[in-house]
């Protein structure tokens, strides 16, 4: 492939010139040229730095990339982000920088990345900026023993912080929310995995703290376009991970891995700018929201069925959104409730922080395609006037379900097949951004995964069923 021809001009040869000299300047020697798949898995491949130069192209087998090409089109080049540039501290001598996929005609249309670029591109084009952050909740485990066999299957987790498996004290089912040490066994990791991020990734961390669930925590962190979110979430999960490894410990962003007690979620929050102006924001309405922030909602319960196959990706996001566990599954708004799957935070009483919280996601979810859609269905609801009706501002869990129909409160899917069926039907919203191709193969390998996952007898079935 020419590192002239299609989308990667003459100054590609420049790129890569910067970028040794970068990084020969930091004393790395090697680097990790990292990259997310269509389905959200980071990848990276390993160059030596000494070998760059303005001649050569960084090369990438695209056919063993889920949903990137067939093997009859598999050449591709990666394309180092420079502002991404990032110095690993716990491997000597090795940088990483963040990469765009090309073609040899261009950019590659299934590289999640590119599909935030857009979206950041289409903004701009309306002289619009967007503002995003998001809430990552995950689970930290000592141990973590899968046994898939076709006869056996078991799963066992062990963790200092389990009332199942460790001393006093401990955090029972539901209790943990902001608890401190020493019912907090990882506080002293958790503040590691935020200096690192801070001190050399660019990341800065707003808040970490102890969630609800056993051995659950959560990471905030400052926002911004779609495509630094999409970066900022890749590069949190990623750090975290690392760290944890090397502590002999394992991290998950899994949205349920725990039965009885809460799951994870990643909670996405959303303003629109024009300017220094806050779109979403009137002082004059009793709830601070514009006219355009109510639009904006009303395309989030209006396309939110379809929107979870981006948000809530796995079979195992559906085990999380159900009532009970604080899960946003109906598809309403209000002002400060936590039962609806839009909420505007209550706290939230200025221009500066006035803002849409999607509660819905999860942290399984691909950030660049997840906040991509997010902001498309609003878009859309504005484009259309889509009415959000009225707030509700009681426990939608303790409302009666005849009450809910009377409401005509939706609910979100059930499965990751109903919400892909969902998708396949409604999806015109996302073309300013997605192409169809894309939409396509990546319904396709979801059809796949969930076929592969549900075909599975579980424990519990074969406890509940074996004597019918």
């Amino acid at each position: 492939m020419s590192v002239t021809g299609g989308g990667l001009d003459g100054k590609y040869g420049d790129v890569l010139t910067r970028v040794k000299e970068r990084a020969e300047k930091a004393g790395v020697k090697w680097l990790y040229l990292q990259f997310t798949d269509l389905l959200g898995t980071l990848r990276h491949v390993v160059v030596p730095t000494r070998l760059l130069s303005n001649n050569s192209a960084l090369k990438l087998d695209g056919s063993s990339v889920k949903g990137f090409t067939g093997i009859e089109e598999s050449d591709l080049v990666l394309k180092p982000v420079e502002e991404t540039f990032a110095v690993i501290p716990w491997d000597n001598g090795v940088g990483r920088y963040l990469c765009a996929v090309f073609t040899d005609t261009g950019r590659l249309t299934r590289d999640p990345r590119y599909v935030a670029e857009k979206l950041d591109g289409h903004l701009a084009e309306e002289g619009l900026r967007l503002l995003a952050s998001a809430e990552l909740e995950y689970f930290i485990f000592e141990k973590v023993l899968v046994i898939l066999d076709t006869w056996r299957q078991s799963i066992e987790f062990t963790s200092s912080e389990g009332y199942w498996n460790s001393t006093p004290p401990f955090n029972r089912p539901k209790e943990g929310y902001y608890t401190p040490y020493p019912k907090d066994k990882f506080e002293e990791f958790k503040l590691e995995v935020a200096e690192v991020l801070e001190k050399y990734f660019g990341v800065v961390v707003e808040t970490v703290h102890h969630e609800v669930a056993t051995s659950q925590h959560e990471v905030s962190f400052q926002g911004g376009s779609a495509t630094y979110l999409g970066d900022a979430v890749q590069t949190v999960k990623y750090v975290a991970k690392a760290l944890a490894h090397k502590r002999g410990l394992l991290v998950t962003f899994m949205p349920k891995p725990i039965h009885g007690d809460n799951g994870s979620g990643m909670h996405v929050h959303i303003s629109l700018w024009k300017n220094d102006s806050n779109l979403f924001y009137d002082p004059s309405d009793k709830y601070l929201l514009s006219q355009e922030a109510r639009y904006f909602i009303g395309g989030l319960i209006e396309h939110g069925r379809a929107l979870a196959a981006f948000t809530n990706p796995t079979v195992n996001s559906y085990k999380r959104l159900v009532p009970g566990y604080e899960a946003p599954v109906y598809l309403t708004w209000g002002r400060g409730n936590r039962s609806t799957a839009i909420r505007v935070p209550g706290y939230a009483t200025s221009e500066k922080t006035l803002r849409v919280e999607y509660r819905p996601p999860d942290p399984s979810a691909n950030p660049y395609l997840a906040v991509s859609a997010i902001v498309l269905a609003g878009l859309d609801g504005i484009k259309k006037k889509i009415e959000p009706g009225d707030p509700v501002e009681e426990n939608i869990y303790k409302i009666p379900r005849s009450r809910r129909k009377e409401l005509g409160i939706r609910e979100l899917p059930r499965s990751l097949e109903e919400a892909l069926d969902e998708l396949e039907v409604d999806n015109d919203w996302l073309r300013p951004v997605f192409t169809e191709d894309l939409i396509e193969t990546y319904i396709e390998l979801k059809r796949g995964e969930s076929k592969l996952i549900t075909s599975y007898p579980t424990p519990p079935e074969v406890y509940y069923y074996i004597d019918v």
